[in-house]
C-alpha cells in the first residue's frame, strides 16, 4: 500500500494521512509512504513500520511522461497506489507506467472557481483510476457532474479525527498570558492555512466591523489565528490598514493547538470552499462552539442542530452578526459546543474513516 503525496507539511490532509498510514491493520497492510516535494512536520514522527520515501528527482517533463516517479513505484511494488490533492494526475499515469493493479485517489476539496485546466487533467486521471473518494456529499456531487469521467467509481469517505486526542480541556491560561489578554477578554479562534481559498480576509474584514459595532458586555473580543501561508503579508497589512493592532493576532503554525482550543470562545472559519474540515472537526471534538461559512462539506459537519452557525460566504456583515449572537449568548453557545463534540463522536471519529479506507482495500484487492 503507496500513499503519495505533494508534502506532510502543515495541513489538515497531510496530517489525516499521517494518521491513516499509522492506523491502517499492520497485520494486513504494509503502509509506504511517498512525498514528491518534500516531507513537512508531520513526516517526522511516523513509526519505523511506515516506510517513507524521500521525494523523487523529478524533471520538468513528469507531467507527460513520469518514467523516474515510474520506476520509485516499481522498485516499491505496492498493490495499490493511494494518491490525494494535487498529485493526482501525474502519480496516476507514474503507477500505471508501473503497471500497479489498483488506484485510489482522494480528492480533499477543490478551489472554487475550479480551473478548467484542472478538471481537464483530473477527468483525465479519472479514467485510470479504479475508485475516486470524496471526503463530503456535496464534493462527491461536484466531482460526478464536473470532473469524473465515470461517476460510477465515486464514493464518499468523510474526513475523521481522534475524539480522545482531541477532547475538551481546561484553559491554562498560557495563550492568553503569551498575548496580553485578560482572563475574561473572550476569544474567536481560527487555525487555518492562510490562503486565498479560506476566506481570511473576509475574516478580518468582519473582525474590524465587529469591533466598530461591538456593544458588549465587557471588551471588545480578540481574533487569534494559528496557520500560515501565502495570504499572511496581506492579513497583516489589512489589521494594520483597518486599525486592529493589539486585537488580531496571527500567530503562524504551532505545535500547542490543545492550548488553543481551551483558550478560545468559540472556532470560526470564513472559507470560501471546504472539503471535510479537518481543523472544524477538531475543534467541535474539543468542545468549542463552530460558527463557519456554509460551503462544502460544512453544513454536514455541523448538522441541523448547528446549522443555525452557518453563515454565507464572502459576507463580512453576516460574520460580525454571528459572531456578536454567540458571544452574547453564553448558555446558547455553551449548550452549541456540547452539541458540537457529540457531533464529531458520533459522526466523524478517525477510527470509522480508517476502516472504511480499508474496506475499499480489500474491495479492490479481492479478485474480480
Amino acid at each position: 500500500m503507496l500513499q503519495i503525496v505533494q508534502n506532510l507539511n502543515y495541513g489538515g490532509m497531510e496530517r489525516l494521512i499521517g494518521e491513516l498510514v499509522v492506523r491502517l491493520d499492520p497485520g494486513e497492510f504494509e503502509p509506504h509512504l511517498m512525498v514528491l516535494g518534500y516531507v513537512g512536520r508531520f513526516g517526522q514522527d511516523l513509526p519505523d513500520r511506515v516506510a517513507l520515501h524521500p521525494p523523487p528527482r523529478l524533471s520538468k517533463a513528469s507531467m507527460l511522461w513520469p518514467r523516474r516517479l515510474a520506476a520509485d513505484i516499481t522498485a516499491i511494488a505496492p498493490d495499490i497506489v493511494h494518491t490525494h490533492g494535487g498529485v493526482w494526475y501525474k502519480a496516476s499515469l507514474a503507477a500505471r507506467l508501473a503497471r500497479v493493479r489498483r488506484i485510489v485517489h482522494t480528492d480533499h476539496g477543490r478551489i472554487m472557481p475550479d480551473p478548467w485546466r484542472s478538471r481537464w487533467l483530473h477527468r483525465l486521471a479519472s479514467r485510470r483510476t479504479d475508485a475516486v473518494v470524496a471526503v463530503s456529499q456535496p464534493l462527491a456531487t461536484y466531482l460526478a457532474a464536473r470532473v469524473m469521467s465515470d461517476p460510477s467509481r465515486l464514493l464518499t469517505i468523510v474526513n475523521g479525527v481522534d475524539t480522545d486526542a482531541w477532547r475538551p480541556c481546561p484553559d491554562t491560561g498560557a495563550l492568553r498570558r503569551e498575548l496580553g489578554l485578560e482572563a475574561n477578554l473572550p476569544i474567536i479562534g481560527s487555525i487555518g492555512r492562510l490562503e486565498p481559498i479560506k476566506g481570511y480576509d473576509v475574516m478580518v474584514e468582519a473582525y474590524a466591523r465587529l469591533r466598530a459595532e461591538w456593544r458588549g458586555p465587557g471588551p471588545a473580543p480578540a481574533l487569534v489565528i494559528g496557520g500560515d501561508g501565502i495570504d499572511r503579508a496581506r492579513l497583516v497589512e489589512l489589521g494594520s490598514r483597518l486599525g486592529l493592532d493589539g486585537g488580531l493576532f496571527l500567530l503562524g503554525w504551532r505545535d500547542d493547538v490543545p492550548a488553543f482550543h481551551a483558550a478560545f470562545t468559540l472556532f470560526t472559519m470564513s472559507s470560501r470552499s471546504e472539503g471535510t474540515s479537518v481543523s472544524l472537526l477538531e475543534a467541535m471534538s474539543a468542545g468549542l462552539c463552530p460558527v463557519v461559512t456554509d460551503v462544502g462539506g460544512n453544513r454536514g459537519v455541523l448538522g441541523p442542530e448547528l446549522r443555525h452557525r452557518l453563515v454565507p460566504p464572502e459576507n463580512p456583515a453576516a460574520l460580525a452578526e454571528a459572531w456578536s449572537a454567540a458571544l452574547t449568548d453564553r448558555v446558547t453557545r455553551e449548550g452549541d459546543a456540547a452539541a458540537a463534540r457529540r457531533r464529531v463522536e458520533e459522526g466523524f471519529s478517525l477510527d470509522a474513516m480508517v476502516r472504511a479506507y480499508e474496506r475499499l482495500y480489500r474491495s479492490l484487492s479481492s479478485p474480480a
